[in-house]
């Protein structure tokens, strides 16, 4: 019985496997080798991001921020923890953190006296260059060894694996809990 990728030994990875790749998957994630693989990816992703961004001063996910402002303009805040899939308290503090690099401003929203339109600034622009290098940068360290069918197929497993994962999350919002 031959396996190409046998995870019950770590001592016998892939031939072409980096090294990081040979970790083990615990015993009590055999349950779970997807979403095992899901949170090693997620991880690794995010820690090359935050190593990109860090020297443009940016936070992980204030990137997405200000992308949201280049192409849509001003946002209410509110708008954009919805945009983005955030939280009220992790935008308060992202748009800070903005405003004191001086890459967005607020503004009254003309429509409604309570809330506040964020904006991006002229210096953003510089920024906006920047931030398109750096997600070509990312895109390559996370699929530029694989052929242009690979990547689609691997695009669709995910949009599957996240509609999946969006249902559960929506159910369970049903249920109160």
């Amino acid at each position: 019985m031959s396996r190409t990728t046998n995870r019950d030994t770590p001592s016998t990875p892939p031939a072409s496997a980096p090294a990081d790749a040979s970790v083990p998957v615990p015993a009590a994630a055999h349950a779970g080798p997807v979403s095992h693989a899901i949170f090693r990816v997620a991880r690794l992703h995010r820690m090359i991001a935050g190593q990109l961004l860090r020297p443009l001063g940016l936070h992980l996910g204030q990137e997405l921020v200000m992308m949201h402002l280049w192409e849509l303009g001003p946002q209410r805040q509110t708008d954009l923890v919805r945009l983005i899939d955030s939280d009220a308290a992790t935008m308060t503090r992202s748009i800070k953190r903005l405003e004191n690099a001086g890459f967005v401003r607020r503004r009254p929203c003309p429509d409604d006296r309570r809330a506040v339109l964020i904006e991006p600034t002229a210096a953003s622009q510089a920024l906006r260059r920047e931030v398109e290098r750096i997600w070509a940068e990312l895109e390559d360290a996370s699929a530029g060894g694989l052929t242009p069918d690979q990547q689609t197929e691997a695009l669709d497993t995910l949009r599957r694996i996240e509609d999946n994962l969006a249902r559960v999350a929506a159910r369970s919002g049903e249920g109160g809990s």
